[in-house]
């Protein structure tokens, strides 16, 4: 009696062991997925994109591990857990760094519009003093043409970062400042012949 008991005993420990040891980390592997996935909302993607990828590689690697282990006899998935944990921990720097590389953008496209606001306004400035002279009318409406679309350029840009979409703001922050800066060297080289004379 007391050897089927056992045995019954016995029988049922080892069925739960084996259930147990090929069961897939499921909590550990949606509690992974969630934090890369968080990562991801915060843009982590445009931001910090590499630290982004090798999140996405790793999650990638330890899922695959563990699809291709999962339902074998006597399959311990403890190093998976640890590292679908670690991911989970990095998931939330990635976040933090996404988000400060964020503000970082953010701030220099603030500075860009403030530079390119004292720009516009030194080149209206410096257009009242252009050289009048022979042919100078029409280069002179030529340049104001010019600065009206480096003006327009601005106001895109300006666009571009109210809806956040902070990239484009910033590369046509750039090819605006650059043809302003054009304009201003072109500006001041002709006041500095007239005044030379």
């Amino acid at each position: 009696m007391k050897k089927k008991l056992f045995m019954g005993l016995f029988a049922i420990v080892m069925v739960v062991f084996l259930t147990s040891c090929g069961k897939a980390p499921q909590v550990e592997m949606d509690a992974a997925k969630a934090a890369v996935v968080s990562a991801k909302s915060a843009q982590a993607d445009l931001y910090v994109p590499s630290e982004y990828k090798a999140l996405q590689d790793s999650l990638s690697a330890v899922f695959e591990n563990i699809e291709a282990r999962k339902g074998k006899l006597f399959v311990r998935f403890s190093d998976e857990k640890v590292k679908l944990s670690d991911i989970s921990a990095k998931s939330v720097v990635v976040k933090e760094n996404a988000e400060k590389a964020k503000a970082i953008l953010i701030a220099e496209l603030e500075v860009m519009f403030t530079e390119m606001t004292d720009l516009l306004a030194e080149n209206n400035t410096l257009i009242t003093k252009a050289p009048k002279g022979k042919g100078g009318a029409a280069v002179i409406a030529e340049i104001k043409g010019e600065m009206a679309v480096v003006a327009a350029s601005v106001d895109d840009a300006n666009g571009l970062f109210t809806s956040g979409n902070y990239f484009a703001a910033k590369d046509k922050l750039k090819s605006a400042k650059d043809n302003a800066m054009a304009i201003n060297t072109e500006l001041k080289e002709a006041i500095a012949k007239v005044t030379r004379r």
